[in-house]
């Protein structure tokens, strides 16, 4: 699982116009790609990792401040394109595999007390933020 997490001062995510998730005042925006060996146990890490690390202002985590958390499915995290101009997605598991882990996700993440809100598994989403700092950090599952 692989996780980019963008520090971000207001977020939103829209489907077809109409605005599915967003957030005014410090959160995180989470990008969110599943591989093929993720399963519960690379979800309860990496939900964990992202609500406890430090990148807000003052060395502050999302829940030391109670800051909200935008989560977007983002396969294309898995894509790779060191062969030829055009990219390979066959890292990134199917969608009957990784919806259910990026639903698992965000359940976590509320189950340890965060505030979520979320895209739409697989839709054409547009993805505004603030990106506060800028900072940005990648996060990989071990």
């Amino acid at each position: 699982m692989r996780a980019v997490i963008q520090r971000a001062s207001s977020a939103s995510v829209s489907v077809d116009g109409d605005v599915v998730g967003s957030f005014d005042g410090p959160g995180l925006v989470v990008l969110l790609g599943v591989t093929h060996d993720d399963g519960p146990e690379q979800v309860a890490w990496l939900a964990r990792k992202v609500r406890d690390v430090r990148i807000l202002h003052g060395e502050k985590s999302a829940s030391d401040v109670d800051a909200p958390i935008l989560v977007v499915s983002q396969f294309t995290l898995y894509g790779d394109a060191r062969k030829g101009r055009r990219p390979t997605w066959a890292a990134a598991a199917p969608g009957p595999v990784s919806e259910p882990l990026y639903d698992a996700f965000c359940a976590e993440l509320e189950s340890l007390g965060s505030r979520v809100q979320r895209g739409v598994f697989g839709a054409d989403m547009a993805v505004s933020l603030v990106n506060d700092g800028p900072v940005t950090l990648v996060l990989d599952t071990p």
